[in-house]
């Protein structure tokens, strides 16, 4: 395809985007003179619009007779593309192979207009390409996946240690570092570069550097679960922290004593927080870096593993005026995405929303997000405080720590606001009797707090190699002692996942939530107000109130086969009601 021929189809292109995107054909002219003016292609500028992409996509597919793929769920890489297309050009280009049938390669784009990098594909490629369209976040997947077992620059960048000099090692570091950009690097920057590289491919939430007696191991938590990667040659391993500490601006020198810092790394266009822990340990230092991604999506609410029943219940109180809603669970359990698929749903423009967080994860559009410095006094109690004076209809604080804070949330719900925040306990009636424990009155808690959620993040059951099988005696048994019936299995079969390339050969690809939530009932406020154990709440919650136990949602999932049972019983406790 020629680009004056891709270009001169835009104008019938105005009413196939007009009837699948509903905008105005006149805002879609000027949105088409824009493009051309700007020497940017017109789907990027309908993008950075607002448009629908899958939407866009549709309508570009019938205009120039390409087939448009919605999902590349279930779809193989050929292995000819892995080996001939450098991983950089896939992912700045947004591109990825989806099929080679009978010698012709169905390449996947999301750029229809980007004619160039096209041609170039052909260029790579043995044999006849034909060129499909799929949304961006599908193919970003699919070159995850693809290239997941690709070294990165890992195993070069580690034999380029062995001639270097690592004596010099705290040069510059630029404000936001390109981790694509390692050509003219030094070995240590490559190493790390790499390394954080390979991390954010496999979609990894840290990355560990543990020293031990004869080596660095490099260790990434994917799904919550730590698997060891690459070994850094002790010899390395003070050249390798020294790096780290560089690019979180901390003190090189000082060894004895924790630190803390942090850094934006760049991936093309893409930037992505690091949040950096050093300890000094009897091996060396150890380097903890949580990653944040800013270009990650922020969730909807039908995203987020809600099932209808547990939807509806959300939906009715975040839309209440005032009154105190608390997400519950451990570190990495996905609170703040579910609060941030709340707030989201409820910023319509006609409520002032704020929020204070340590840290500020994503940026939310039309929410005021302050982010917690206690260095200069910023805490959640003192940023909270403040928010009362803001005029505000809603507020989020991070976490609920301590009395104080509790406290002015309290207030802030009884003068009519809606506040959300999250509490580190085991399940939601703990909660309440932790917010007793911390100094509140039984009453105020009472009286304040409208719902609360505990959640837990399951790994799912890989799709490339999940299958459906009969349940073996041992399995069976695994489930009664779960509290499950296998009966209530689906044509008496259950999901298991062996393993495959594709899932690190774990039997497990991605996580979704499963949920525990207390709607605050005439019933429990009694209770809570006699101060009852959580026992008790839960007892009552569960018989009187209809409340499904984190346990109960999870068997859910796995009677749908979204999990496994070992799964359910890793995240949840056992239910005593």
């Amino acid at each position: 395809m020629k680009e004056a021929e891709a270009v001169g189809s835009l104008t019938d292109l105005i009413g196939l985007l007009h009837r699948e995107t509903g905008l105005e054909e006149a805002e879609l002219r000027k949105l088409r003179d824009q493009a051309a003016a700007s020497a940017t292609t017109f789907d990027r500028v309908l993008l950075n619009r607002g448009v629908d992409e899958a939407a866009m996509l549709r309508a570009f597919a019938e205009d120039l007779d390409l087939e448009f793929l919605p999902s590349l769920q279930g779809r193989r890489v050929p292995p000819v593309f892995v080996d001939l297309v450098p991983l950089a050009f896939a992912r700045a280009h947004d591109m990825i192979a989806v099929a080679d049938e009978d010698g012709v390669i169905q390449v996947a784009t999301a750029h229809p207009l980007d004619v160039h990098p096209q041609d170039d594909i052909a260029s790579m490629l043995p044999g006849e390409v034909r060129i499909v369209l799929a949304p961006r976040a599908e193919i970003t997947e699919l070159i995850n996946r693809a290239f997941r077992h690709r070294a990165d620059g890992v195993d070069e960048a580690l034999e380029d240690l062995g001639g270097a000099d690592l004596a010099d090692l705290a040069a510059a570091v630029e404000e936001s570092e390109d981790l694509l950009d390692v050509a003219n690097k030094a070995p240590i920057i490559k190493l790390v570069n790499s390394v954080l590289f390979q991390a954010l491919k496999l979609r990894a939430s840290d990355v560990h550097f543990q020293p031990y007696v004869d080596r660095l191991q490099v260790r990434f938590r994917i799904d919550g679960i730590l698997y060891d990667m690459e070994s850094v040659p002790k010899t390395a391993q003070e050249a390798v922290l020294s790096r780290i500490k560089v690019m979180g601006k901390m003190d090189i020198a000082e060894r004895r004593l924790p630190q803390d810092g942090r850094a934006t790394i760049r991936i093309g266009d893409g930037e992505v927080d690091v949040r950096i822990s050093v300890v000094p340990t009897s091996w060396g230092e150890r380097a903890v870096l949580r990653l944040l991604d800013k270009t990650a999506k922020v969730y909807d609410l039908e995203e987020v593993g809600l099932d209808e029943h547990h939807r509806k219940i959300l939906e009715t109180y975040i839309r209440y005026p005032h009154g105190i809603i608390l997400v519950t669970g451990p570190t990495g359990s996905g609170k703040t995405t579910t609060l941030y698929a709340s707030l989201t749903r409820i910023s319509t423009g006609d409520k002032n929303i704020l929020t204070i967080e340590d840290p500020v994860e994503y940026a939310l559009d039309g929410i005021s997000q302050v982010q917690v410095n206690v260095k200069k006094g910023l805490t959640f109690a003192s940023g909270l405080r403040s928010f009362l004076r803001q005029d505000p209809d809603v507020m989020m604080v991070g976490e609920i720590r301590d009395l104080e804070t509790a406290e002015i949330a309290i207030r802030a719900a009884i003068t009519g606001h809606l506040v959300f925040s999250t509490v580190h306990t085991n399940d939601a009636p703990s909660t309440i009797t932790r917010l007793v424990d911390i100094g509140l009155e039984p009453y105020l808690v009472s009286s304040s707090l409208i719902l609360v959620i505990a959640q837990r993040l399951v790994r799912k059951l890989c799709e490339s190699c999940k299958e459906w099988r009969q349940p073996s005696e041992s399995q069976l048994a695994e489930l009664r002692a779960l509290g499950f019936d296998p009966d209530r299995l689906p044509e008496g079969r259950m999901a298991v996942a062996p393993g495959c390339p594709d899932c690190f050969n774990s039997g497990y690809q991605g996580r979704t939530a499963i949920y525990e939530m207390l709607p605050m009932s005439e019933e429990i406020r009694a209770l809570v107000t006699e101060s009852a154990s959580a026992t008790e709440l839960k007892r009552t919650a569960v018989q009187q109130c209809g409340m499904r136990t984190l346990r109960q949602d999870g068997l859910r999932l796995m009677a749908q086969g979204v999990t496994s049972p070992d799964e359910v019983m890793r995240v949840t406790q056992l239910d005593v009601v």
